[in-house]
């Protein structure tokens, strides 16, 4: 069959369900699409079964949408995880493996992207907020606002009173994406009077992840929970925007949160507390309101979901599935196996790791094991100076968590049914041994499907020893940073590609 014949058959398969407009018709017939992103949180909201935070938008959006309870980000980092759902591929296969702050880019600038593609489809294109990822110019935005990360969180309101006048300036659909700095760091109790009631330490306790209860850790997480409320906030002026605009019935929305918080084991990890996220989509007269939806699903599904109901051109090759079988209520087969994966976030912290999970347990494969993870230093040394005592006292299994997480073996596999939060590997219980090495198997075998550059050991020595270079007294320093590594990346993803045909 040829690729147009296949094309048209998808085209009419996807009208047929409603799912997708005929080129030719007008522009009301094409939803609008709102992408709300926040910063750096996981799951916290009262929708997820939070018992403290206060999200009374957010948890009206997920009862008059979908809920996904098992929704993960590509890499937990901010650059690294944008360009993931931006481009519909992993960070190994696009490039941007860490911040773009500290140089770290794309491979090319001529990537497919989300924006791209909607605005080739008549689509007018926004961003309120930071985009984050290198090169700016790969993403041709109609409008750009905001575009620093404004984590002073100076003139909040500006983030509505922008869109509002992006939803009215125009007749054609709308793709806009409005990135929100809560809650990355500081955490800031209060900020434009935001929230009206901001909780104290004696309110809350901290994430059950962590394992650890100490009186910072329940001041960060009460003023974690402020940026929560904060954000909820903000989203309830967006959408009364949107209402306002009259367009609030044609618009797709969707909320996700772009990593795990800024703590232990969450961020810059490839824990649950890093890469688990929340994900909301409501879609008037679409997508099935109030369904809670277990499926594993990832934010590289993002990208294949947007173009097709723009009516888009598809991209091919992409790793990630529309969701619009899971937003109608369909009971498709979906996904078994879930993958992410981490590299760095900055210099500091360099430590590459692929991880695979199924509906019960969890397999992360560390590429440097025995060596010390430089990130669990950089973690404490930077906003938890005090808490090595705190591990000290735990219980065995999260005291052994911490050291495993300082210097991690090869393998670290969890049952997160009966261990949501990580603290018993069971990598070498002979229990687990089939479990181990099924999960193994599926990680490798996508390890080769999406031409991982690190399966090339010459590949993870060359990359080390760039950053390596550019660390001046323990601190890396930007002048250092010419990292090459785009380069030798892509060739060695075009030799994959070339050994498989």
């Amino acid at each position: 069959m040829s690729a147009a014949r296949a094309l048209a058959i998808l085209a009419t398969a996807l009208l047929g369900l409603g799912l997708l407009a005929p080129a030719e018709a007008g522009a009301a017939e094409r939803p609008n699409i709102l992408l709300i992103v926040s910063e750096d949180n996981g799951p916290e909201l009262g929708c997820y079964g939070d018992p403290y935070v206060r999200t009374p938008v957010l948890d009206r959006l997920a009862a008059d949408g979908v809920r996904f309870a098992n929704a993960y980000v590509a890499q937990a980092g901010c650059s690294q995880s944008r360009a993931a759902f931006l481009t519909g591929l992993y960070p190994h296969q696009n490039g941007q493996i860490g911040l773009a702050t500290w140089k770290f880019r794309m491979y090319r600038d001529d990537t497919p992207n989300i924006v791209r593609s909607l605005k080739t489809a008549g689509y007018r294109t926004g961003i309120i907020g930071k985009l984050h990822v290198n090169p700016e110019s790969a993403f041709p935005f109609d409008m750009k606002k905001i575009p620093s990360a404004n984590f002073a969180r100076k003139d909040l309101d500006n983030y509505t009173t922008y869109a509002e006048t992006f939803f009215t300036s125009g007749d054609a659909p709308f793709f806009l994406s409005v990135n929100y700095p809560d809650a990355h760091r500081p955490f800031l109790k209060q900020a434009g009077g935001l929230p009206r009631q901001p909780l104290s330490a004696e309110d809350v306790k901290p994430l059950a992840y962590l394992g650890l209860d100490t009186p910072q850790l329940r001041a960060e997480t009460a003023d974690y929970y402020n940026c929560m409320s904060r954000l909820d906030s903000l989203i309830g002026d967006l959408l009364a925007a949107l209402a306002r605009s009259g367009k609030a019935d044609n618009t797709l929305i969707i909320y996700l949160g772009d990593h795990g918080a800024d703590l232990l084991r969450s961020k810059r990890t490839s824990y649950e507390g890093g890469v688990r996220v929340p994900l909301i989509v409501r879609w008037p007269g679409k997508a099935k309101p109030g369904q809670v939806r277990d499926e594993l699903v990832s934010t590289v599904d993002l990208m294949p979901t947007l173009l097709a109901v723009a009516g888009a051109e598809p991209v091919a090759d992409l790793p990630g599935c529309s969701l619009a079988p899971l937003l109608r209520g369909d009971e498709s087969p979906w996904r078994r196996y879930l993958f992410t994966e981490y590299h760095t976030h900055s210099p500091h912290n360099f430590y590459p790791q692929r991880t695979v999970r199924n509906a019960r347990y969890k397999l992360i494969q560390n590429l440097m094991p025995g060596q010390t993870n430089p990130g669990y230093d950089y973690t404490l040394q930077h906003f938890f100076p005090d808490l090595p005592q705190a591990v000290d006292a735990a219980p065995d299994p999260v005291r052994a968590a911490y050291r495993r997480m300082k210097t991690p073996p090869e393998y670290e596999l969890y049952d997160l049914e009966a261990d949501p939060h990580e603290f018993r590997n069971l990598a070498a219980d002979p229990g687990h041994a089939d479990t181990l090495a099924k999960l193994k198997k599926q990680l490798a075998d996508w390890r080769t499907r999406t031409k991982d550059p690190l399966l090339n050991a010459e590949n993870l020595k060359r990359l080390k020893a760039e950053i390596d270079a550019c660390m001046v007294d323990g601190e890396p320093r930007k002048p250092q940073l010419t990292l090459t590594y785009p380069d030798y990346f892509f060739a060695s993803r075009a030799e994959s590609e070339n050994g498989t045909r």
